[in-house]
């Protein structure tokens, strides 16, 4: 397959995306081929460890490939995006329980789907370009892929502000909210690699890190503490319009451009999360309740047309006055019963 390079180097498996044009954006067949590669090299003596890397300077990977997704979902047809989101839901299991390391290299923008790739592996690189963000409120979609483990589980309440803000992390942010392990300047990741292939030995990561660099995110916590607090969205919105500060009103402005539901059910669901004890298998249960009902009652459609298709960036979203009632909320993540997500292998 063009769009990725598959093949087994000394002691590792190697898997990089190889669409740079496209900043690497995960298609159907593409998180396909990896979960076929895993689960081949998982019972592979010859192969010690997996390294994960992508072509070019931009983007280890900027999302899902959502024009299929789009063109589906617009004739009525619903059954594609919930068959990519249940077997991409699996992929990301597959590789957060992986008995090998797992080793991703994410320079640029790694957003979305290139979260459920590369950060849920053992060892996370970042460098000096890395952007990691969960921008999917801006397309009327809760932070998924597992992302919203990464984001019950980030210090204080950093998870609720970058879930609904898309907040970009730099390298350091990375590391401070759990979403990265190691800073490594990225013109020693070549010779890294190398040593990885013909080793197999995945502590040479360690052995080759540098202190992380300053987070600005962590520099904002108190703020983000203070105005991220409540237990609904409609109570972070409070608290952020009677703050009038700077950071505040930016917030608010951020807000405003994105999906209501969406961000109402991504508060709900970290706290859900966090209040029966963070897994990743709870996680990617409530978000395909979500992701499964987006294309016939969310955002999801709409939020496309807005930001991909028509580019006009003025989306008709539900509730657009940010009033989004619990019960609608409720609707969105209600279980699934018989369509619910299975993690078990076929």
């Amino acid at each position: 397959m063009s769009d990725i390079d598959i093949r087994t180097t000394g002691r590792a498996g190697r898997i990089t995306l190889t669409r740079p044009n496209a900043l690497n954006a995960l298609s159907y067949d593409m998180c396909m081929a990896i979960d076929t590669a895993l689960r081949n090299w998982r019972e592979d003596d010859e192969v010690d460890l997996i390294i994960l890397d992508a072509e070019g300077e931009k983007a280890f990977c900027a999302g899902g490939d959502i024009a299929e997704l789009y063109a589906s979902g617009t004739t009525g047809d619903y059954a594609y995006g919930q068959k990519f989101w249940r077997d991409e839901y699996r992929l990301n299991a597959l590789i957060f329980e992986y008995p090998k390391p797992v080793i991703s290299f994410l320079q640029g923008f790694t957003m979305g789907g290139g979260v459920g790739v590369g950060c849920h592996g053992s060892h996370r690189v970042v460098g000096e370009s890395s952007k990691i963000a969960m921008p999917e409120c801006s397309i009327g979609l809760v932070p998924d892929v597992g992302g919203s483990l990464m984001l019950a589980l980030a210090p204080g309440r950093l998870g609720e502000y970058l879930g609904t803000t898309g907040y970009r992390m730099g390298p350091g942010d990375a590391i401070h909210a759990g979403f990265a392990d190691h800073f490594i300047p990225q013109d020693r990741w070549p010779e890294l690699i190398d040593l990885l292939e013909a080793s197999g030995r995945a502590e040479l990561v360690e052995e080759h890190a540098l202190p992380a660099p300053d987070s600005p995110l962590a520099n904002m916590r108190e703020d983000i503490d203070k105005f991220f607090g409540g237990e609904s969205l409609s109570d972070n919105l409070n608290s952020l319009r009677s703050g009038d500060t700077e950071f505040s009103k930016k917030i608010l402005d951020t807000l405003h451009n994105n999906s209501p539901i969406a961000m109402a059910s991504a508060v709900e669901m970290l706290h859900r999360l966090r209040g029966a004890g963070p897994t990743l298998q709870k996680a990617l249960d409530l978000e395909y309740r979500f992701t499964y009902r987006a294309m016939e009652h969310g955002d999801f459609l709409e939020g496309i047309r807005a930001l991909i298709i028509d580019k006009d960036r003025n989306p008709r979203w539900q509730y657009a006055d940010l009033d989004v009632p619990a019960a609608a909320v409720s609707e969105m993540l209600q279980p699934l019963g018989a369509d619910a997500l299975s993690l078990s292998e076929e």
